[in-house]
């Protein structure tokens, strides 16, 4: 020690010293938290998905009461989303009926994504209200995420850029392709 400091007896009792947890500083989004709500959108991304050709929307599957699309800004590639054609907020809005198909469809994509993809594992999740980090708030989905062993890099952090290997149509192609059909 050069500055004639005393060596700790015990780090773990002083605040600022590391612990078991890694963390992540992300100052820039102090911005994006304090600015609040976007504007409202003349029109639901989510209902307006169905009402055009897959392929244009990067839908990969259509059920009864739900129904699935690609992530147009995924954190990985294959990075789906789940979503009821009705326009809900939250999942304590849905249906019984659309709360088995969300469930059913999300079995369904993480099978596809581990033929598709040969992840490793998955986040699933569902981002309730802005508050909560939803980017589309107002319409419930949910977040199936693939996740490999290798996937985690500090490329996004230094160079502020996602290394995603594949094309968002390429990615959506395969997984429809690769989503089992319904028994005629």
């Amino acid at each position: 020690m050069t500055d004639g400091a005393q060596p700790l007896e015990d780090a773990g009792l002083l605040a600022g010293v590391p612990d078991e947890f890694q963390r992540l500083w992300t100052p820039h989004r102090m911005a994006y938290i304090q600015a609040g709500p976007e504007p409202l959108r003349e029109e639901c991304p989510f209902c307006e998905a169905p009402r055009f050709p897959d392929a244009e929307r990067l839908v990969v599957a259509r059920g009864e009461t739900a129904y699935v699309l690609l992530n147009l800004f995924p954190y990985n590639s294959g990075h789906l989303l789940v979503c009821p054609y009705r326009h809900i907020g939250t999942y304590d809005q849905a249906t019984p009926e659309e709360v088995a198909e969300i469930g059913a469809l999300t079995q369904t994509a993480m099978r596809v994504l581990r033929e598709v993809s040969r992840c490793d594992g998955f986040n699933l999740g569902m981002n309730q209200g802005a508050v909560a980090g939803a980017g589309v708030d107002a319409h419930l989905h949910q977040h199936v995420v693939p996740r490999w062993t290798s996937d985690a890099n500090f490329f996004p952090i230094i160079a502020k850029t996602k290394a995603l290997p594949q094309l968002l149509g390429e990615v959506r192609d395969a997984v429809a392709d690769a989503w089992p059909q319904p028994l005629a």
